[in-house]
């Protein structure tokens, strides 16, 4: 009898923690609605184990993301709806239909041929499941609002609803802008609120425009932000001090130290 393989492993100990009679009281309890929080921060997990570069953490945490697949595997097939091999079938029938470049004849080889090629195969994907009353179609609500942005205002460039350029967007940041500071001058909290989100939408779309994936780029500067404030928290540390003990002024000086340090290339 040739031994298992590791997956099929899984799918048994998931089926085990399942079982109404002899499983985990807690697992059993479980539904789509209530693990798909957890499923969404083993995402992030993973993500930020990338970031950090920890690769040892990585498998853990891309086991952790498996086993949420693995846990709506299980129970849609309960409830007679598909099961881990269907979710298989699922995506190597779509990655072998939207790389004709790789499992077929199509011509598409360069990077950017492909992604509008990839594009294009998906817009036929969401006619076909009737999708087509609007091209937001699919746009998943639970995405970070940043990531969502973007695909939304990419989603309306291909049907031509874009600016020409990044800098007719420029124009309009520096719009949005003006209409904050009007907001905050003479409106209510709703609008200065609104006025802001609007900015930031407006900022999406410039990253879209200069091909930067928002969301990584606010995570880096997240990244930069806390370095530069442990720096000044670390320096203060050594006179006995923190930052609530210390005025302002002297907090600047000290970030723009750990500026000026990480551009020189030193640790921070």
């Amino acid at each position: 009898m040739p031994p298992s393989r590791p997956i099929d492993d899984l799918l048994t100990i998931m089926r085990q923690l399942r079982d109404p009679q002899t499983g985990c009281p807690w697992d059993v309890e479980q539904d789509f609605s209530t693990i798909a929080p957890y499923t969404i921060e083993e995402a992030y997990e993973v993500a930020d184990a990338i970031e950090r570069e920890d690769y040892v953490d990585l498998k853990d945490e891309l086991g952790d993301l498996l086993l949420q697949v693995v846990f709506h595997a299980q129970m849609a097939k309960e409830a007679g709806l598909f099961d881990f091999d269907d979710v298989c079938l699922a995506i190597n029938d779509k990655m072998t239909r939207r790389h004709p470049h790789v499992f077929g004849d199509d011509s598409h080889r360069d990077s950017e041929a492909q992604t509008e090629a990839w594009e294009e195969q998906k817009a036929r994907e969401r006619a076909a499941k009737n999708r087509a009353d609007s091209v937001l179609d699919d746009v998943p609500v639970a995405l970070p609002a940043l990531k969502r942005a973007q695909k939304l205002q990419k989603r309306a460039a291909r049907v031509g609803f874009d600016w020409p350029d990044a800098e007719r967007v420029l124009e309009k940041v520096h719009e949005e802008i003006a209409e904050v500071r009007d907001a905050v001058a003479h409106s209510s909290q709703a609008h200065v609120a609104e006025e802001v989100g609007d900015l930031l939408f407006v900022c999406t779309n410039l990253g879209r425009k200069l091909k930067v994936d928002v969301e990584a780029a606010v995570r880096g500067a997240n990244a930069k932000f806390e370095r530069r404030f442990r720096y000044i928290e670390t320096k203060l540390a050594a006179s006995g001090r923190k930052p609530e003990d210390t005025s302002l002024e002297e907090m600047e000086a000290l970030w723009v130290e750990a500026k000026q340090r990480q551009k020189a290339g030193s640790e921070v």
